[in-house]
């Protein structure tokens, strides 16, 4: 069976709807903004995307169990298409696929969550210190991302086009939950970027932003999804209390071309 290259998207809809919470970032990425930076492949049921709108490509190459089989064959005929380093976020056993060729230096396992019982958002309903970021807060952003969470992946431009809160109290930003993927079209979201400043942890704040953010978002999309490490213990347990479900594991990789 040979590899296609899809450029109709409701071609790709269709097939990523199929499973929403696994796929939500790629949802996402059928939005005019994002469309322009994906290429799209499909061996049969399987699909994987190559991103290059975030600096070093991403290939995201993600489904169920059940298609774990074609789409390691899908990957492994993708590999004269590859760039010669890229990151990529792979489905368990994908990884050998790109091996005879790349070296892969791995970010470690990951989970993919999803929001599949809102109503326990109803425990944060005080949204006090919850403020609306945005672009005038930007410096503020930058200060507060680097001593709360220096491997943040966050960039002005997410906070120009999405929404973002914060948790304020006499002054200082102290919480901050923001969104990686925010499409109404496709009515998924996915939120990223949340953290506490160090001397606030433990209070609770990063679950009142993350609530109140939710609430936000479910006015606009019927699916909220996000990334966490497998051995973030304390942000799955946050995540649990706020109605998130684990869907998936997966492993975040960069990839080099081999000599």
């Amino acid at each position: 069976m040979l590899v296609e290259s899809v450029h109709d998207r409701a071609e790709l809809a269709e097939l990523l709807l199929r499973t929403p919470d696994l796929r939500a970032y790629e949802l996402g990425d059928l939005d005019e903004r994002f469309w322009p930076y994906t290429t799209w492949y499909r061996r049969g049921e399987a699909l994987a995307l190559l991103f290059h709108g975030a600096g070093l490509p991403i290939l995201l190459a993600l489904d169920t169990p059940d298609r774990f089989v074609p789409l390691t064959e899908l990957v492994a005929d993708l590999r004269p298409l590859l760039p010669r380093r890229f990151y990529a976020h792979l489905s368990p056993g994908v990884t050998a696929a790109l091996e005879p060729e790349f070296a892969a230096d791995s970010n470690g396992p990951h989970l993919k969550m999803a929001l599949t019982d809102p109503t326990r958002l109803d425990r944060w309903q005080d949204t006090t210190e919850v403020v609306e970021l945005t672009p005038a807060d930007l410096t503020e952003l930058g200060v507060f991302y680097e001593l709360a969470y220096p491997a943040h992946s966050f960039v002005p431009r997410m906070v120009e086009q999405d929404p973002y809160v914060g948790v304020r109290r006499g002054g200082e930003l102290l919480a901050v939950a923001g969104v990686h993927v925010f499409s109404p079209r496709y009515r998924v979201a996915a939120i990223g970027n949340v953290a506490t400043h160090p001397q606030a942890r433990g209070q609770g704040l990063a679950s009142v932003a993350v609530a109140a953010l939710c609430r936000r978002l479910l006015t606009s999309v019927d699916r909220i999804a996000l990334n966490v490490k497998a051995d973030n213990r304390a942000a799955i347990a946050l995540y649990a209390r706020l109605g998130f479900s684990q869907v998936a594991a997966y492993t975040e990789l960069t990839f080099t071309a081999r000599p």
